[in-house]
């Protein structure tokens, strides 16, 4: 187990790597210092070979993220520093660091997910939610944006939900955001050891492949399809050891042994 302070990394002989907020007096709230480690995480989690897919979730059942630290924000906003616009300067963002994470990655939303919690789990490529989370984007009560929820939500859901959402910025049930596809799951039992096991397996198909689908789905969105279709996104499963194994692991009708190149 690697880690900072408010957050530890667990590589799993399953090949499943666990990112656990762990600031369970503050419901997991994001401070600089967690932010910068789970930048840090993704990039130890990107160049390690042995991990397959990742996990995220928070300590404890009350709160998966209650968002970005307040205190905090507070405490640095009364001695004058200008806050920072998201996605620029110096720190990459944490958001973008999971969305653009080449490792499959999946949130196990334990408790509440709100604001940056619930931008957290949208980066994610796949939710699983406990059936007594809430999410909520409550940065209009605040004064703040969301510039990633308010993004991602804009690709996601129709319109008019996610105005209501972004405008009213009141807690939702997981039910209710399942409802229009945002949830993958949504569990009465433990929400981590569903996310543990949807990320084994997605950690037993093949890894070039899946870098492959996410490469082509974050970048080829937003191409016309002709464009898209004709992109040479990377890596290539066609040419790979791993399309060569997979096909003979299947006439031999065995399970494949994937190597990932």
């Amino acid at each position: 187990m690697t880690g900072a302070q408010g957050l530890h990394l667990t590589v799993r002989p399953d090949g499943v790597a666990l990112l656990r907020i762990d600031r369970p007096e503050v419901l997991n709230a994001l401070d600089q210092a967690t932010m910068t480690a789970i930048v840090g995480a993704v990039e130890q989690i990107e160049s390690d070979p042995a991990v397959r897919a990742v996990v995220l979730t928070g300590t404890g059942t009350r709160a998966f993220c209650a968002g970005r630290d307040l205190k905090e924000r507070a405490a640095v906003d009364r001695v004058g520093e200008r806050a920072g616009h998201p996605m620029r300067g110096l720190h990459r963002n944490p958001f973008e660091a999971l969305w653009e994470c080449r490792k499959p990655t999946v949130a196990a939303v334990n408790g509440d997910a709100v604001g940056a919690g619930f931008e957290l789990a949208l980066a994610c490529d796949l939710r699983v939610a406990a059936a007594h989370a809430r999410f909520a984007l409550p940065e209009a009560k605040r004064g703040m944006g969301a510039v990633f929820g308010s993004t991602i939500l804009a690709r996601s859901v129709p319109s008019a939900v996610y105005y209501e959402w972004l405008y009213l910025g009141e807690l939702m049930p997981a039910a209710d955001v399942a409802r229009w596809g945002v949830l993958n799951r949504v569990v009465d039992a433990d929400p981590l050891a569903a996310g543990l096991a949807l990320a084994r397996e997605v950690a037993g198909r093949a890894p070039v492949s899946l870098q492959r689908f996410k490469a082509t789905l974050i970048s080829g969105r937003e191409m016309p399809v002709a464009a898209a279709l004709r992109t040479d996104f990377h890596p290539d499963p066609y040419s790979s050891e791993d399309r060569i194994e997979g096909v003979a692991a299947f006439v031999e009708k065995r399970e494949p042994i994937w190597r990932g190149r």
